[in-house]
């Protein structure tokens, strides 16, 4: 279980990045693109108004990825500026600082073991073995035999508090449900006049802030998996159940996994733990209960990283974890709920 904590910990991931992908998956595995933007892999600057939908791409370099001190360390970075983020430009006194957390040279089974080690051989790009080695984003370089980030310099070499060389994949489960009065009717906002949309939040035990629940993707594991898993383990305290507990919670999990969803997001993720070397990917789905009735039978209990967990209004309001509100946003404009009181800023579609 430690070993899961601490990569689940390295999972909730903050959301500022480019949207990469929407997709309508059904129940039958069947996908519809929704809407795509392209990214390169020559250092694009990812930002998260391209997310929204609603205001042209700017140029917001990964920020994140170029804070410092590093997470859980007292490492300086070495800076990057802007204009120097993508590797197509040329910068020939680059010297970033080396860093892997001690708690990854130990040699977790969630973890890679170094580059210099005789015995690995990393297939990047591809699956390799158990381990999905292949970025969302499509083929990233390899130089020197450590991969690059597609997204640019971030100023650190090595892994940090990642696992994975290469791309680190995580999963977001986003269940939602419509607000509803006493007797059953779907709210509505006074000033937008559009229903309310609400969420399943956690809030996280190690900052006290309210995020999606979500975790890291095990090897050999499908995402679907990990979205069911991560949900049950964060929002219904699974872990703690008793065998008969367990299989009532995996009959109505099964009902709202199984049927048609939305994918949110897909790609590429600017995290603070990312390094020139290693990076995160997540792939946000969304879940709604139309009529309410399947979480309506199903009993909210906070477990394994989560302190808390309720039931969200959804709205430009939220102040969520890193950047989750975006991939909230997101849903609600899929949905066609309320999000904001401003009109300009209520848009819709992608």
């Amino acid at each position: 279980m430690a070993g899961r904590s601490l990569g689940k910990a390295l999972a909730t991931v903050s959301l500022s990045v480019a949207l990469a992908s929407v997709t309508v998956r059904s129940s039958g595995g069947r996908s519809i693109p929704v809407s795509r933007n392209s990214f390169s892999s020559c250092g694009s600057h990812l930002n998260g108004d391209n997310m929204s939908g609603c205001n042209g791409a700017k140029d917001n370099s990964h920020n994140k990825a170029r804070t410092s001190p590093y997470p859980g360390s007292k490492v300086e970075r070495s800076q990057v500026p802007n204009e120097k983020v993508g590797w197509v430009v040329e910068w020939q006194d680059y010297n970033p600082v080396e860093y892997t957390a001690v708690s990854v040279l130990a040699g977790p089974r969630w973890a890679d073991p170094q580059i210099s080690e005789s015995n690995f051989s990393p297939k990047f790009n591809e699956k390799d073995g158990h381990v999905e080695r292949k970025s969302q984003n499509g083929l990233y370089e390899i130089e020197n035999g450590r991969p690059r980030n597609p997204a640019g310099r971030t100023g650190l070499v090595g892994r940090g508090l990642l696992g994975r060389w290469g791309p680190n994949h995580a999963a977001d489960p986003i269940i939602t449900r419509w607000k509803r009065d006493s007797s059953g009717n779907k709210i509505t906002h006074p000033v937008s006049g559009k229903c309310i949309l609400q969420f399943v939040a956690i809030k996280r035990k190690d900052c006290g802030e309210w995020a999606i629940p979500g975790g890291m993707v095990d090897p050999g594991e499908k995402i679907s998996a990990t979205l069911k898993r991560e949900f049950g383990e964060e929002a219904l305290n699974s872990l703690q159940k008793s065998s008969a507990e367990k299989r009532e919670i995996e009959e109505q999990l099964h009902k709202l996994f199984s049927q048609e969803h939305l994918v949110i997001y897909k790609g590429y993720v600017d995290d603070p733990r990312n390094t020139d070397n290693a990076w995160m990917e997540t792939e946000a789905v969304n879940y709604h209960d139309e009529t309410g009735e399947i979480m309506d039978n199903i009993n909210l209990e906070a477990g394994d990283d989560a302190g808390k967990v309720k039931w969200v209004d959804i709205s430009d309001q939220l102040k969520l974890y890193a950047s989750h509100s975006q991939f909230i946003r997101l849903v609600a404009e899929k949905r066609d709920a309320h999000w904001s009181e401003d009109s300009e800023a209520d848009c819709h579609g992608l």
